[in-house]
């Protein structure tokens, strides 16, 4: 006679898309030095581009606006550098392997996952289809959707609601101290993937749940699988044993 089997709760999975699935800030970088360069700026460095990750399209191309004199109004900014990052995604983008091992089991699994993203919805959608990765996620939200990007929380929130979930019921897996900020202040717990190691002291990396210091080099499927399991809260569940 077999005994039953044990029912451990795990959570509905909410991922940020650029930096923690996928590794597109190059080519978010490359949009972002072509479309300034048709305004006249022509110093604009991988370096300085690395201050801007985690933080909302239209927000950063806001500040760059600011910084640099541009005349311009930011949604003609903004429709240039999709224009631009669409081009580049849809050719050299790249699913870092252990997420895709990860999203591959906890779609196995049954665990309900979506995409709370900075980047404009076409831009969303564009990465998810080109990866394969619209065969096991299907909801999406982007900033621009919600009143504010983050580190405010709202995206987040926005997508425990399309969910249905809780925000205490959600883990964020974030790449960036903006998105393990978002998080920490929607309620949610933060698995932190920092893609820029040298940020891993950050306070809001430091206050997540699980952090691989070592970013993607450090990360296993595994690892996440498991302690995604241990992190459950109430609502979904999953077999064990």
């Amino acid at each position: 006679m077999h005994s039953p089997r044990t029912q451990v709760p795990v959570p509905h999975v909410v991922f940020d898309l650029d930096g923690t699935l996928v590794d597109s800030e190059p080519n978010y970088y490359e949009a972002g030095r072509r479309l300034l360069a048709r305004y006249g700026v022509t110093d604009f460095s991988w370096e300085y581009h690395t201050r801007f990750i985690g933080i909302g399209t239209r927000e950063t191309l806001t500040a760059l606006r600011a910084e640099y004199g541009i005349e311009a109004p930011v949604d003609e900014l903004l429709a240039g550098k999709n224009a631009l990052y669409l081009e580049l995604a849809g050719s050299s983008t790249e699913v870092f392997p252990e997420m895709r091992k990860l999203v591959e089991r906890l779609h196995g699994a049954g665990v309900p996952m979506a995409v709370a993203s900075g980047s404009s919805r076409a831009a969303i959608g564009a990465v998810l289809a080109v990866t394969g990765l619209d065969a096991y996620i299907s909801l999406y939200v982007s900033a621009e959707e919600v009143p504010h990007g983050k580190p405010e929380p709202d995206v987040f929130l926005e997508t425990a609601r399309r969910m249905g979930a809780e925000p205490a019921e959600c883990v964020v897996l974030e790449d960036a101290p903006p998105g393990a900020a978002a998080a920490r202040a929607a309620g949610m717990r933060c698995l932190a993937i920092p893609y820029v190691t040298g940020t891993a002291g950050d306070p809001a990396f430091l206050a997540a749940d699980l952090l691989f210091a070592g970013g993607q080099r450090g990360f296993t499927a595994q690892a996440a699988y498991d302690w995604l399991l241990r992190a459950g809260g109430p609502g979904v569940t999953a077999p064990i044993g």
